[in-house]
This record gives structure tokens, C-alpha cells and sequence, in this order.
């Protein structure tokens, strides 16, 4: 019995380990909150074609989930998160190298099927019963953001479900499980005609601050400081405009 429990440990520290580096290329891992992943696949491209020897790998998840795994010993060089909360939890329990960066901003929009069945117009749409709104769960940044404009707007949505993550929402109102979901002005732009975006006037008073930071436990931190200064800097502001990230 000793034997079946060492052989599977043993695999995982080998895969775990194999996953790292050839003799030739470096690579660095990066936990990305799931609305940067376009925008990051291509400043990774990027990054890795100034940098010959160098590869990037990307887990793109709802903040608080890859917040949780980073606590638990997921390998990882660097975080960004799609709110500062999330960062903050991060840097309370050390798990941070250094002062993050604030990297881009975001706000929310309505996404609804293409041709707008449920004929969704405004925040105020959201409340009625017959019409299936999905939103991020509370926890999860986009969540937080969704309670933020429901205050705003004196509002209390009944959503059908609340997802772990932006890309879960998105993916119930472009399959059509949903009449409309909260997701980021971001998400609207990337999915182009597999949704319509219905812009609403009280995102403005709740806007989500992205940060960027090496982690304490990365074994590149060189690497790792060199690819968040990219994001941070003019190469990775370019791209994130084109996805319709803000400025910080």
C-alpha cells in the first residue's frame, strides 16, 4: 500500500518539476484574472518574442480562485488581479514581492444574445422576473462590482445563478442560459457579434482596478518583475487599449 501512495507523489513532483525550464528557455507562470485573457495571451506572444530564451504560461481564473491557490502552494511568478481586494489578500498573507502595480482599469456593461430577446435597456431591466440575468458571485471582482452598481442604482437583482468567474457569465448569455449578465465593457468587445453590449450610466461610479505583482514564492523573480514591468509598461498599454481596458 506504501508503494501506491509514493508512485503517484512521486509522478506529481516529476511533472511538476519537468514543467519548468529547458536547458534553453525559461519559463514563468502567470495567474491572470480571467477578463485579461486575451489581452495577456498576446502580451505574452509578445514578451516572448523580445526575450528569445523566455516562456510564458498562463492559468486565467476568477481572482478569489487563484488568490486561494496561490495560498494553498500553486507555483506561480506572478498575480494580476482584476481588483485590488483580491491583491490586498494576497499581500496580508506574504505572498507578495514588493509593491504591486496598478496596470489598467475596467467597468462594467450588460451583455445580452445577440438581438436582445428579452429587450434589455437599461440597470433597471435587470430586476424584472422574466429576465434571466447571470452575474459574477460576490466574492469574484466582477461580483463585488455587480453589488457596487446595484447600490448605486437603489436596485436588487434576483440573478438565475452567480459564476466563479467573467468568462463563466459570458459563456451562459452566449449560449443562451441567460437574457442578460453583468460582465466587463472588456468581455462585450472580445465577444464581438456573439453578444450585444447595452452600456448603462452607473458602471462609471464603480470602476475595478487591475494590479500586477511578482510573487514571493516565484524562482524567476527577475523574469518575473521584467514580464509585470511589460504589462505595465507602453507595449502592454497598447494592447490592453485595443481590448478597451482604461488607463489607471
Amino acid at each position: 500500500m506504501r508503494r501506491l501512495v509514493v508512485l503517484p507523489l512521486l509522478l506529481a513532483c516529476l511533472v511538476a518539476c519537468g514543467t519548468d525550464d529547458s536547458p534553453d528557455r525559461t519559463t514563468i507562470t502567470v495567474f491572470a484574472a480571467a477578463s485579461l485573457k486575451g489581452s495577456f495571451t498576446e502580451i505574452g506572444r509578445q514578451f516572448e518574442a523580445e526575450n528569445d530564451d523566455v516562456s510564458v504560461t498562463f492559468s486565467f481564473a476568477g481572482s478569489a480562485d487563484l488568490v486561494a491557490q496561490i495560498q494553498q502552494g500553486a507555483p506561480a511568478d506572478v498575480f494580476a488581479s482584476a481588483d485590488t481586494r483580491n491583491m490586498d489578500k494576497a499581500m496580508a498573507d506574504g505572498l507578495v514581492a514588493g509593491a504591486p502595480v496598478d496596470f489598467a482599469k475596467n467597468s462594467l456593461e450588460i451583455a445580452t444574445p445577440p438581438g436582445n430577446p428579452a429587450e434589455v435597456d437599461s440597470l433597471d431591466d435587470l430586476v424584472s422576473s422574466d429576465v434571466r440575468v447571470v452575474v459574477c458571485a460576490a466574492e469574484v471582482p466582477c461580483g463585488a462590482a455587480a453589488v457596487g452598481v446595484e447600490k448605486v442604482a437603489g436596485i436588487d437583482i434576483r440573478p438565475v445563478s452567480e459564476e466563479q468567474s467573467v468568462a463563466d457569465v459570458l459563456g451562459k448569455v452566449i449560449s443562451g442560459e441567460a437574457d442578460a449578465g453583468l460582465v466587463y465593457v472588456t468581455d462585450v468587445k472580445a465577444a464581438g457579434d456573439q453578444v450585444r453590449g447595452v452600456p448603462f450610466p452607473e458602471s462609471a461610479d464603480v470602476v475595478n482596478t487591475y494590479p500586477i505583482a511578482t510573487l514571493a514564492g516565484s524562482k524567476h523573480a527577475k523574469l518575473a518583475r521584467a514580464f509585470a514591468a511589460y504589462v505595465a509598461g507602453p507595449d502592454g498599454a497598447a494592447v490592453l487599449a485595443e481590448a478597451g481596458f482604461a488607463t489607471p
